[in-house]
C-alpha cells in the first residue's frame, strides 16, 4: 500500500471515530433524563421487596407491598416538589450552589423525619373523613391506598410543569375523594374542608406580608442608610436573634413531638432563650465580618449568606418532621389495618415507613428536585441574600401564627407566598420611586405604560401557572383517588 494510500485510510478511519463519538455523545444526552427515572424505579422495587422480606409471602401481606411501593414513590415525588421551597430562595441569592443545597436538604430532611418525625399521624388527614363511615376494614384499605397513588400522581404531575403545591392538600384531596367514593359525601367533615380551603388563601397571603415587611424593614434601616456598615453592626444581629428565635419556636412545637409535649408559652419562652443567645453570638462575629467592607449594597450580601444557609437548613429539618409523617400517613394506616384487622383515627409509624419516606425525599431531591429549585429560586422573581433571608423568616413565623390561630396550612404556599410577597412589594417600591421623582424632577421622562409592564419583577406567567396548581390540588386529587378506589374495589370484588 503506498503512502497516500495509508493517508487516505488513516483519514477515513478518523471520520468514522469522529462519527461514533458524535452517537455516543448524543446517546448519552438523549440517555440522561432517562438515568434519574431509572434509579426512581430501583428504590421503588427496593421498598416493595424490602416490604416483602419484612412481612413474608402471605397473601394478604401483598397490599402493604403494593403500599409500599407507592409510599416510595409518594417520598420522591415530595422530594422533587416541596423540598424546594426551603433552598429555592438560598440558591436563587447564590448563597448556596445547588450540589450544596442537595446535600444540605438530603440531610436535614431525612435527621428531620427520622429523629423529630411525629410518632402518631393522623390515618385521615386531620378528621376529614368520620372513620366510622367506611363499612369494612377492606374498603378503608383501598380507599387509603387510593388517596397514595392519587396524592403521588398529582405532585409528579405538578412537578412535571413546574408548579410548587402542597404534599398535604394532595393527601388531604385524596383522603376526601375516596372516603367520598366508600362512603359518600355524608362522610366528609365539611368544617374541616373548609378550614383547609380558607388556608389557601390566608397561608400565602401571610407568609408574602410577612416576607414584605421584613424587605421594608431592611430597606429603611439598613440599605437606604447613609451609612450601611455602621447600620448593618446593629441591625442583622437582631434580625439572626428574631430568626433563631422563630425557628427555636417552631421546632419546639412542631419537631419535638416526639421527645416531649410543649406548648406554645413554653415553646416563646424557648424561643426568647435562644434569641437572647443568638444575638450575644452574633453581634461580635457581625462587627468582625464588617470589618474593610465597602459601603454599598454588595457588602451587605456578605453579611445576610450564612445567617440564609442556616434558616434553610433549619427549615429542611422542621418540614421532614412535620410534613414526611403527612405524606407516609396513609401508608402507615394501610399497615395497621393490614395486620391488625382494624382502622383507627390514630396510629404508629413503623420506623420502616419513616426510612421509606426519608430515603425516598432524598432520592426526589436529588434526581429531579433541581427543577422546582430553580423556579422557586429564580424564576419568579429575582432573590439576592436579604431578600431570601427574608422568605425563610416570614416562613417560620407564618407557620408559628397559624398553630396558634389553629390553621392548617402549607409550608408550600407560605414559601412561595413570601418569595410572592417580596417580588410584589419590590414593584411598589419601584413605582413610588418613580412616582416621586416625576414630582420632584419633572424633566425626567415618565416611562411609557407598556415599558412599565416590561419591567415588572414578577413574572405573571408563572405566578397564574402556580396559583391555579393551588387552587385545582384538592378537587384535583379528590377526583382522581374517587376514581381510583372505584377500580381497586371494583378488582377485588
Amino acid at each position: 500500500m503506498t503512502s497516500s494510500n495509508r493517508g487516505q485510510s488513516w483519514s477515513t478511519l478518523d471520520k468514522d471515530l469522529g462519527r461514533i463519538s458524535r452517537v455516543e455523545y448524543a446517546t448519552a444526552y438523549v440517555a440522561r433524563p432517562l438515568v434519574g427515572t431509572g434509579i426512581a424505579l430501583a428504590f421503588i422495587v427496593l421498598a416493595g421487596l424490602l416490604a416483602a422480606l419484612f412481612f413474608g409471602q402471605k397473601p394478604g401481606n401483598y397490599v402493604i407491598v403494593a403500599a409500599a411501593v407507592f409510599g416510595a414513590y409518594m417520598a420522591i415525588n415530595i422530594g422533587a416538589n416541596d423540598v424546594a421551597n426551603n433552598m429555592g430562595p438560598a440558591v436563587g441569592a447564590n448563597a448556596l450552589t445547588m450540589g450544596g443545597a442537595i446535600v444540605i436538604a438530603a440531610l436535614f430532611e431525612s435527621a428531620g423525619a427520622l429523629l423529630a418525625g411525629g410518632d402518631v399521624v393522623s390515618t385521615i388527614s386531620k378528621g376529614i373523613i368520620a372513620p366510622e363511615g367506611m363499612a369494612s376494614t377492606e374498603i378503608f384499605v383501598w380507599a387509603m391506598m387510593a388517596a397514595l397513588i392519587s396524592s403521588a400522581l398529582w405532585v409528579n404531575l405538578a412537578t412535571w410543569i413546574g408548579a410548587p403545591v402542597s404534599t398535604t392538600h394532595s393527601v388531604v384531596g385524596g383522603v376526601m375523594g375516596a372516603g367520598i367514593a366508600a362512603a359518600g359525601f355524608g362522610a366528609v367533615n365539611w368544617a374541616t374542608m373548609g378550614t383547609i380551603a380558607a388556608s389557601w388563601v390566608i397561608s400565602p397571603v401571610l407568609g408574602g406580608a410577612i416576607a414584605a415587611g421584613f424587605l421594608a424593614f431592611i430597606k429603611a434601616r439598613i440599605i437606604y442608610r447613609d451609612d450601611k456598615i455602621a447600620a448593618a453592626r446593629t441591625w442583622v444581629p437582631v434580625l439572626i436573634a428574631i430568626m433563631s428565635g422563630t425557628f427555636a419556636t417552631y421546632l419546639a412545637l412542631k419537631g419535638l413531638k416526639r421527645i416531649v409535649d410543649i406548648d406554645m408559652a413554653t415553646a416563646l419562652m424557648v424561643g426568647l432563650a435562644v434569641a437572647a443567645l443568638a444575638y450575644a453570638l452574633s453581634a461580635p462575629l457581625i462587627r468582625r465580618q464588617s470589618v474593610g467592607l465597602e459601603n454599598r449594597n454588595k457588602s451587605l450580601k456578605t453579611l445576610f449568606g450564612l445567617p440564609l444557609v442556616i434558616s434553610a437548613a433549619l427549615l429542611s429539618f422542621a418540614h421532614g418532621a412535620n410534613d414526611v409523617a403527612n405524606a407516609v400517613g396513609p401508608l402507615a394506616a394501610i399497615v395497621h389495618a393490614t395486620q391488625f384487622g382494624e382502622f383507627a383515627a390514630n396510629v404508629q409509624i413503623p420506623q420502616w415507613v419513616m426510612v421509606i419516606g426519608a430515603c425516598g425525599i432524598s432520592f426526589g431531591l436529588f434526581l429531579f428536585g433541581p427543577k422546582l429549585i430553580r423556579m422557586v429560586g429564580s424564576q419568579i422573581t429575582k432573590l439576592n441574600p436579604m431578600r431570601a433571608f427574608c422568605v425563610a423568616l416570614s416562613a417560620a413565623i407564618t407557620v408559628i401564627v397559624a398553630s396558634w390561630l389553629g390553621l392548617p396550612v402549607s409550608s408550600t404556599h407560605i414559601a412561595v407566598g413570601g418569595v410572592f410577597g417580596v417580588g410584589f412589594f419590590r414593584e411598589w417600591h419601584m413605582e413610588r420611586r418613580l412616582r416621586n421623582s416625576a414630582k420632584t424632577k419633572p424633566e425626567v421622562k415618565r416611562l411609557a405604560p407598556e415599558e412599565r409592564r416590561r419591567r415588572k419583577l414578577v413574572r405573571r406567567s408563572h405566578f397564574l401557572t402556580i396559583v391555579a396548581a393551588w387552587v385545582v390540588t384538592v378537587p384535583a386529587a379528590a377526583l382522581m383517588s374517587g376514581a381510583i378506589f372505584l377500580v381497586l374495589s371494583g378488582l377485588t370484588d
